[in-house]
């Protein structure tokens, strides 16, 4: 298995209570296999359920997790710039934390490291009902067409980055649109992407939220602002 020097791991969490300790417990698992020097990040969204109340005593024994918690729900991409912003090292996995990746299919992506500075997985089959998957594969096709760079799943959350790319990107958007606004942006400077396939699993425990139309439409929202500040 690949190793990698230094590796931030991080994963937003909302309402995660019945998911967030075993996603922590297989980052703990799998990281001394594939970093040298590693930290997990959880970022909890303002969940109102127990994920708070988890990760702080999951935190008590392991000097490795360093939490983030935000006092309200504020959104699928202000978590993930927290993420971003409080990673300490040179390379930044993130994914969610709702257990629908297998975490040692990190080490394909870090296989690929010397390839490009933004590796992202894609979903080789896709186990999502019907309708998200057409709703990701219009929104896909749109985005693709407005900013013109070519990727093969666009949200698909289980991506290794450079740290150094946030030193030439800043991200804005706050909910489901800050994949786009992160490969626009990546893409507009003129880094790297390579793709790799993973696994993807049904979720077992929780409720998605990127189906709602309050969700949609916010995207779209960021979306438009975001064409025209790049064009």
């Amino acid at each position: 298995m690949s190793k990698i020097s230094q590796l931030s791991f991080f994963f937003p969490a909302y309402n995660e209570e019945a998911n967030v300790a075993k996603t922590i417990q297989k980052a703990q698992q799998i990281l001394p296999e594939i970093a040298v020097t590693w930290e997990i990040i959880p970022v909890n969204d303002g969940s109102r359920d127990k994920t708070k109340e988890i990760i702080d005593q999951l935190a008590q024994s392991d000097p490795h997790l360093h939490p983030v918690h935000h006092e309200k729900n504020s959104g699928y991409g202000a978590a993930l710039i927290s993420g971003f912003q409080a990673a300490q090292y040179e390379w930044i996995f993130f994914t969610d934390g709702d257990l629908q990746f297998d975490l040692r299919e990190i080490s394909s992506l870090i296989e690929r490291c010397d390839e490009g500075d933004l590796i992202l997985g894609y979903r080789r089959n896709r186990q999502d009902p019907w309708n998200r998957k057409l709703n990701a594969k219009l929104w896909g096709s749109l985005v693709k067409f407005l900013f013109g760079f070519q990727v093969r799943d666009v949200d698909c959350a289980f991506k290794l980055i450079k740290k150094n790319v946030f030193k030439k990107i800043q991200l804005h958007a706050r909910g489901a649109m800050i994949s786009t606004e992160l490969l626009a942006c990546a893409y507009k400077e003129h880094f790297r992407f390579v793709e790799v396939p993973v696994t993807h699993y049904p979720r077992q425990a929780g409720s998605p939220t990127g189906a709602k139309l309050s969700v949609i439409f916010k995207a779209f929202q960021e979306l438009f602002r975001l064409y025209k500040q790049l064009k």
